[in-house]
């Protein structure tokens, strides 16, 4: 399944918080119902994503909190974090 954006025909500006949060079960093969803005990390570690525009990197160390990020996939495989929240 593909995340739907449903922002992108808007101006992107992390400005404000989201809107909406949605738990968030790392998979290799699913992506989120809707790409994010925002995610919220409640117990750091490495962050595997698929961005919006399709790159898949991992985020070393990621600390606890919110993170201005345009992510269609939280992989399981080498997402070491954990209690992510998704917000649009």
């Amino acid at each position: 399944m593909t995340a739907t954006d449903h922002f992108q025909s808007f101006t992107r500006k992390p400005a404000g918080g989201p809107r909406y949060l949605v738990d968030v079960t790392p998979s290799d093969s699913q992506d989120l119902a809707a790409v994010s803005q925002w995610l919220y990390v409640g117990t750091g570690g490495n962050l595997r994503v698929t961005t919006a525009g399709g790159s898949t990197v991992t985020l070393m160390s990621v600390m606890p909190g919110w993170h201005a990020l345009e992510v269609a996939r939280v992989h399981a495989t080498g997402t070491t974090a954990s209690h992510i929240l998704a917000g649009q």
